[in-house]
Order: structure tokens, then sequence, then C-alpha cells
């Protein structure tokens, strides 16, 4: 039968469709375009609002997404999910009368543009303009409520510049341990001046040259003293390399089975002359400062054990060689087993065994000596050997552990005893000082490396009576590795250094180590230290497509920085892009990075203040966590020319109590991302962000005050018989659970999107199949934002036909005229409505879009059952649904006689007289167990009680993404799934 007489040939004029969303769509994008409607507005300049405003007094939020990478393939219906949820926020904020700033722009320096330039000869940055083109097209047909203005890309050579200029801040500070900040805490990044003064005037000793002047060093031994204090340094040091992307990894880009992130190539230990970042005179603070802000509890721990935070010793000890004594440090969380320490072992790449003897010792085993002839081939084959696995094949936990006996011994500070140092694998330069003391008697790797090589094995903890267990239970068997006991064997009338008694027996675990540590500090062979897992940034890329570094080298191979004032540096032009690769198993064998193709550009004369002089250029490139380190202030104000970032605009963006949810941190209001990031660009931004604090360029202890994880969009994909995947669009589903394509059964998973598994669903499929409104309120409908959940494009018809709906309610799909009344509210309606506006309100400050889409549809189904829709009613609906379906919204507040954008139309306010008024509690059952209770109205629809069970968070969990196969209700008390 025809709806309201219409002849069923005939799509009524005003039906809300694909077609009509499309055009309305489009009218609203273009005419917030036009108007600046999104416009933030600053303090001062010619960032205005769209009515030429300053902020003029309005409260700040400031709300952004992770910075995306413009990828070739463009988007797929999983990525915009954040978008569309920060964007939910920002509306919402701005009709709370909030001054909202929400930009996006191009974390843009990435490596598969410059994988494809290898492969094709184009250049980098055209393929990604082209991609930032693309990106830009599917996320504004999305709607974004985005201050356009303050998009950028990292790549543009104004933001180039900054990020050159905050490299050269980092590189010329360092860490002052003693220094008081500004917040009362101990320890802050200084001007590089302040410890030359410190140097020159002697209150700190020159290490190395303690008998020498400051002005009596040469330029090259200032900068070699400098280097080892710096934040910003050059370290020589086994890397992460990875042949397959021709080019060093930080270790936070290589995964724990010791293959790169991006691509999943094997990465090998190299060692070789690259910059660094001093992140680790930071671990504590970055650690401290995780509780003063508003980040998952997963996140924060991710950090945590990422950093790993110990306390322990750092021991020296002495080790005799044929060019004289050299000193092996040892850092160690057990400094009380000193007394059990019967070897010692380091890693292959460790600068000690440039001095293993020509010969081997009488009575050497020969099992200790791996087959070679002498300890110095001995410890060269292993190195080369070392160096050709992976770092999880070294450390892994199952095998068998490798070794050879150097030929050096290590003389223990306090028993004297004389250890013999072996070179193993497990033991990684990067980790530590590549050196421990090995205890066999408390430490399972040791017992077993002992075992296999015949060392000593001495118990230095037993366990207590209470645990019920001997020391019997472990000797000859096992070490005893627990915490929890009581020190023996650990007494020396006279120690090897001091020649006094030290006696730890009988002492626990903690009181042995603190006497230790003492004992070690007042002889002067080692100190109490804090150790860190986080090892230092290491932050050279050879690759072409990355910001140069603002440094020169002159003759001597001496560093310098480029003056502010010469920035930016271009990256030149190359023959290719192509990083030279080399063999790791040749240590005369070096990378070439592409820039240093371009002579005319690495060879340059500049006037660095003394008058023109000769020198050439860095040719590594920064990695592509420099350009996204930052940029959240970039946003503040992207044009400016005299700073990175305007104080006084800091401050009222950023600053501590810039808003009221901010908190002492200050920083990002609300920062949307993938959890992927915790231990790389969030932990490094943290990290930059904390030195320009300290340096005064900023006024706030961190970057991201409230950080939120949105979960994922997966989809169903189809495999046939062969295995081969096949187009899951065009899979049926039989009544029996079955899934058939092409006449043929196929089997069903569930994982990634991806055009490999043929389930890609695009935005612009469902932009032109639905709508962007359909497509937003779908997505926001899913379920918890910060769940995963799965994609099926046969349920966004509930979405579409609840907008549908909605239209119906306010005009006449026909002629197009409004119908609404304005007529008072019955009882019934306002006690709905206004329950609707005080629920959906908490939802909405809770980020919960898909408990607030259930509410408003219970409102509108409500409206629809009325003869006549009344305006008070339905006003503040459109109102409440216009940060999730803005489009249709914006057209619907238009129709009803507004002439203002609502977009900073006030929030709806409940009337308290109405806000909790009857309800009845409806049970949610699964398998006939109770899983959830809802409050509901007493007269809700049977349809109306379904969506609101669905989308409560608990049913969410456990249906696991998976569709149910029925749902009986009986309105308005009981819900039924059956799986």
């Amino acid at each position: 039968m025809a709806e309201s007489g219409v002849s069923e040939d005939r799509e009524p004029e005003y039906r809300y469709n694909a077609a009509l969303a499309q055009k309305i769509e489009e009218k609203w994008q273009n005419k917030w375009d036009k108007e600046g409607t999104f416009w933030a507005a600053n303090v001062k300049g010619g960032l205005t609002d769209g009515k030429g405003r300053n902020a003029e007094g309005r409260s700040p939020y400031f709300v952004i997404d992770m910075f995306p990478y413009p990828s070739g393939k463009g988007l797929h219906v999983g990525h915009p999910l954040g978008y569309i949820a920060t964007d939910v926020v920002s509306r919402y904020h701005r009709m709370k009368g909030e001054n909202v700033l929400h930009a996006l722009g191009y974390d843009a320096f990435g490596l598969p543009a410059e994988q494809y330039a290898v492969q094709t000869g184009q250049h980098p940055r055209i393929t990604t303009e082209q991609n930032i083109a693309n990106m830009h097209r599917q996320l504004h047909r999305l709607g974004l409520s985005l201050d356009e203005r303050r998009s950028f890309a990292t790549t543009d050579m104004n933001y180039v510049r900054w990020t050159q200029w905050i490299f050269s801040r980092i590189y010329d500070s360092w860490y002052d341990p003693e220094f008081v900040r500004k917040d009362g805490g101990k320890g802050s990044a200084r001007p590089i001046s302040e410890l030359v003064e410190q140097l020159r005037s002697g209150k700190r000793a020159i290490p190395g040259f303690d008998c020498a002047s400051w002005d009596s060093l040469t330029e090259a031994q200032q900068a070699d003293v400098l280097n080892d204090f710096r934040l910003a340094y050059i370290s020589k040091s086994p890397v992460n390399w990875c042949p397959g992307l021709g080019t060093v990894l930080a270790n936070e880009e290589v995964t724990a089975d010791g293959r790169s992130e991006r691509g999943n190539y094997p990465v090998f230990q190299r060692e070789l002359r690259q910059w660094s970042m001093r992140i680790t005179a930071y671990g504590h603070r970055l650690i401290e400062d995780l509780d003063m802000i508003d980040w998952p509890e997963k996140v924060r721990l991710m950090q945590r054990n990422w950093i790993g935070e110990s306390h322990g010793a750092s021991v020296h000890f002495a080790v005799p060689t044929a060019a004289g004594e050299r000193d092996m440090e040892v850092y160690t969380t057990r400094p009380d087993t000193l007394f059990g320490t019967t070897f010692a072992v380091v890693s292959p790449e460790h600068p000690l065994l440039a001095d293993a003897p020509d010969q081997w010792e009488d009575g050497v085993p020969d099992s200790w000596k791996g087959g070679y002839a002498t300890p110095k081939e001995a410890v060269h084959a292993y190195r080369l050997q070392a160096e050709a696995k992976t770092a999880k094949d070294r450390v892994a936990e199952e095998g068998d552990k490798t070794g050879v006996f150097t030929g050096l011994y290590a003389i223990n500070p306090i028993t004297g005893a004389k250890l013999p140092i072996f070179a193993a694998d497990y033991v990684l330069m990067d980790y530590g000082t590549g050196a421990i003391m090995a205890v066999p008697g408390g430490d399972d790797r040791d017992y077993a490396f002992a075992a296999k090589f015949g060392l000593p094995v001495i118990y230095t903890v037993a366990p207590t009576k209470e645990s019920g267990e001997t020391l019997a239970d472990y000797e000859g068997k096992a070490a005893y590795v627990s915490h929890d006991g009581t020190i023996i064997n650990s007494r020396v009338e006279a120690t090897h250094v001091g020649g006094d008694t030290l006696d730890i027996n009988g002492l626990t675990v903690d009181e042995g180590k603190d006497r230790t540590i003492a004992w070690l500090e007042a002889h002067g062979v080692g100190k109490g230290t804090v150790s860190y897992r986080l090892r230092d940034w290491l932050f050279s890329r050879q690759r072409y497509w990355g910001e140069p570094f603002p440094i020169v080298y002159d003759e001597n191979e001496v560093p310098h920085l480029v003056p502010d004032d010469q920035l930016p540096i271009n990256l030149p032009d190359v023959p290719d892009y192509k990083p030279r690769t080399f063999d790791p198993m040749d240590a005369e064998s070096n990378p070439e990075a592409p820039l240093s193709r371009n002579p005319e550009w690495v060879n340059v004369t500049l006037d660095l203040g003394d008058g023109p002089k000769k020198y050439h250029r860095e040719t590594n490139t920064m990695p592509n966590w420099a350009g996204s380190c930052w940029y959240y202030m970039r946003y503040i104000d992207p044009k400016n020319a005299q700073y990175a970032v305007d104080p006084e605009e800091f401050q009222y963006w950023l600053g501590p109590d810039h808003n009221a949810t901010a908190g002492k941190s200050g920083g990002v209001d609300l920062y949307v991302g993938g959890v992927e990031h915790a231990v790389l660009h969030l932990l490094y931004a943290r990290f930059w962000h904390k030195v320009l604090f300290d340096l005064g360029f900023v006024d706030s202890p961190e970057p991201f005050h409230k950080l939120f994880n949105q979960g994922y969009i997966q989809a169903y994909a189809y495999t046939d018989a062969r295995g081969q995947y096949v187009p899951a669009a065009e899979v049926e589903e039989h009544a029996d659970g079955t899934f058939w394509y092409d006449g043929e059964q196929v089997n069903r998973e569930f994982g990634k999107m991806g055009k490999s598994l043929k389930n890609i669903v695009t935005p612009d499929y469902m932009y032109d199949t639905y709508g962007a409104d359909t497509f937003r309120v779908y997505e926001m409908s899913m379920g918890p934002l910060d769940e995963s959940r799965p994609w099926n494009t046969r349920n966004v018809v509930g979405a579409q036909r609840f907008l549908a709906r909605l239209w119906r309610n306010v005009v006449d799909e026909n002629s197009g005229t409004v119908t609404v009344t304005d007529d008072e509210l019955d009882a019934k309606t306002a006690k709905l409505l206004n329950n609707t506006i005080a629920d959906v309100t908490v939802e909405m400050e809770n980020m919960r879009p898909n408990t607030a889409i259930a509410k408003l549809i219970v409102l509108n189904n409500h409206l629809t059952s009325l003869k006549a829709v009344p305006r008070k009613a339905v006003e503040p609906l459109v109102l409440m649904l216009s940060p999730i379906a803005p489009h249709v919204c914006e057209e619907l507040w238009q129709r009803l006689g507004h002439e203002e954008s609502l977009a900073h139309a006030p929030w709806p306010v409940a009337d308290k007289r109405f806000v909790g008024a009857d309800s009845v509690t409806a049970v949610v059952q699964i398998k006939g167990k109770v899983r959830a209770k809802l409050e509901v109205s007493p007269d809700i629809s049977g349809e109306d009680l379904q969506a609101q069970a669905l989308a409560h968070p608990k049913i969410v969990e456990l249906l696991g993404g998976k569709e149910p196969r029925k749902v009986i209700v009986k309105a308005p008390k009981i819900v039924s799934i059956v799986l």
C-alpha cells in the first residue's frame, strides 16, 4: 500500500533518502565554509571567529585527533570513527557556549611515500600532496567542524622551519639534575651556555680533563665534552639496522619479534654514528607526571612499564689488561648479591673486548674457547655471529645460551675474586651498561649459563622457615630467585678495596642492598643508581623524506648549529631516493643517506658568526616523529613567523587551568587516538613538551590532559574452498547460518578491513548510498567508543530509518512544508522530553553517543505516535541530535524558522520538574541470565526497548561484535537475547 496516497512508482519529492541527504550535506558544508561557522577565535590577531571577534573572555576548549598520515589507499569506514567522535564532542561544547578549537593537519613525512619514490622515481612530495588532497576530500564530505585555516602538513616549509628550531633548542640544552624548576620539582633542561660557564669557572669538573682549564681545550675537545651532556647528541653505539627499509629504527619502532613495526622486516644490531635524544634524563618525570593527567590506566601502565624505572647500584669492576687496568661498569638491582658473583658477561659489542688477549692462558677449559685459537679471534667471530641475529632471538628465554670466554677477568671489588668475563649475545649493548655481573645462585639464566660452562654457583639468599622450603631444595638443581629470604654466604674479613670487614649475613634483601650500596659509595667503587628500561631516542634516519638537521660540520668534524635566521633548511633534489644499504657482517661497510648524493647541497660556505667558512651538512634526516611531537601547538597560530607558539595564545589554549577540566597539567582538553601510540608518539611528545617547558617556551608541563583511545571497526571477510578471499559485499547469508558466494559455500572470518581481504567499505560508498549523516549515526551507535565493533553495511539502514522518521516528524514528504504545531506539551511528552535532555546531556559529557542515540530514538518514536508533533519537543530533539547528524539537523532547524546556524545554539536544559518521573526497571537476559537493567518509561515501545538494550555497554561487551540470532521483547520489562 502506498504511503500518504503517493503512487508507488513515484518517489515523494521531499523524502529523506541518499539523494536528498547529499544535497543537504553539500549545501551546509558550503555554507559553513563560507561563513566560518567553526572558526576558533584567538586572544588577538587575525584568527577570529566567523563574526570577526577574538576570544573576548570565552572559555576555551581544545579537542584534536592524533595526527593522521595521508595514505595513498584513502580511507575506509574504520578510519573516521575517531574523527566523528571528536566532531561530536566539538559540536556539543560549542553549544555549551565554549570557544572550541578543532583542527586537523597531516603527518606527511611518512615512509610509504618514500618507498613509492624508490620504486617509481616520483618525488615524495607529489605523492604526499595527492594523498592529502584525497583525504581532505573524504573528510570534508563527512561534515567535520574543523577550523580549516589552521590546517597544515609537517612538510610545509614554515612548519619545517620551526621543527628545526625546536631541535636547535634541544641540541643547545643539557639536563641539570640539581636545578629547581618553577613547579618546585628538581631537575630541568638548561641552556648549554650555563654548563659552559660552570666548566669554565671550575664550578664543575671537566670530565676527562680534570687538570685542564676549559679555554685550554681545543674546539673539538670542548665539543666532545659537551656532547656527553647535550639533550640532542651524537652517539656511536649499536643501533637497530633494518636492511628492508634501508634505515635505522628506534627501539620503539621494533616489535617484540625483532622486526620493523612498519613492513615487518628483520632488524639487526649494528654500530653506527647517529643522532640521539637524551629522553632517559626525563625518565622519572615521565613516570611521575602520569599522575596529573586524565589518561586510560592501561596507557599509563604501558608507559610506566616501557620506561621501566628500577633502583639499584652502579658497580665498578677493575679489569687488568695488557694495555693497563680498565673499568667495567655494571648496573644491578641486587648489589647484595656481589658475594655470589662468580663470572661476568658482556655484550659482544662491548668496547672492553678491544683489549682481549692475543693468546689463551694455561688451564682455560676448551668449552670456554668456542673452538677458536685466540681470545681475539673468538670475540671477533662471536660478534659477527651476534650481529646477524635479531634482538628478540638474542634475548629469547628458550633455547641454548651461547657465549665465549674473552680471556679477560674482572676483580670483585668486595671479595677480590677473579671473575672470568664471557661475551654472550643475550646481553645487549644498548641495555644498561652492556655488562652484567652473573649470580647463578639467584638468577635462572645465569644458572643455566654456569651449568653449561662449569662455573661455580654460590647461593646468597636462603628461604625463610615460614616458606616451608630449604636451600637443599635448590642446591645443584636451580637458582633461588625469590626476593623473600635471609642473606647467607655474604661476609668477608678484609674487603678487596678498603680492607675492612663487610658482613650482611642474616639481613633481609632490602637491608643487604642498603648496606652494600653504602659500602660501595664509601669506597668509591659504586653508588646507588636509578636505571631505566627506556633507552635514549635514536633520532637519525638514513632517508630522504624527512626534515634535514640544522647542523653542519667543520673540517675537524665539529658540529655547529645553523643560525635560526638561516632556517628552514630545505630538502634538495637528489638523483634517486634509495638508501644505499650495507653488509651487516662487514665492519667496513656503511650506509649512504640519499642526501649525500647532492654535493652542491652538502658542501656549503656559511658565515656562522666568525666569517665565511666551508662546512658540510648532516645528511641523515629526522624521523617522522619529529613533526608529530609538537603539531598540537602549531594549530594555535599556524602562520606565526615570530614564534613556534605565541606565549599568550598558548596560555589561553593550553596553559595550566586554562579550562576547568584541564587541571594543573594544562594541555589539550581532549586528545583522541589509537592505543598503539602509547610508547611512540605519546612518549616522544611528552618529552619534547617538557624540554620546552623547562626552557620557558611553554607554560604547562604536559601536552595532553585527557586522552581517549577509540576502539576499532573490524569487518567480516570470506574465503572460498581454495582459501582465496571473495568480495564480502556479494556474500549472502542463508537461513541456516551458512554463507554463500556465487553458488558456493564460503567460510567467514573476523578481523581488519583490507584490500587483500576484499572487505573494504569506503566512506565514499557510504556518502553515495546513504549520506554522511546516516554514516555518522551508524558509526556512533555501533557501541561504546572505546571498544572495537564489527561493521555490517546491512545494519546501516536502521540509522537511515531513524533520520527519515525524524525528517517526517517535521517536513511533509510531498509538499516540503513544515508540519509541527505550537501546541503545549502533554504530561507524558513533557516527562519523556526532559528526562531525555537530562540523560543525553550526561551521555554526551561522558562520550557515550551510542546510548545518547538510543534515547533520542525513543523520543523520536514517541513524537511519531502523536497526531501532531509539537515544536517544543522536536526542536530540542533536533538540537541534541545535531552534534551527531549535523547536516539534516541544520536543515530542519532552518525549516523550523531559525535564521542562525544551530552550531552555536544553546544546548537544551531540562526542566527539573519533569526529570526523574515515572519509570520501570527492564531486565536484559542472555541465556536466561540477567545481564543488565534499564530504567525506562512504562509506555516504552518494544522497538525502543530493544534499541536501548542492545546499546547497553555490558550487552555490547557480551555480544562481542556478533549479531544476536533473535531478540524477544516484552515491553516494558523484559528483553531476552538469543545468541
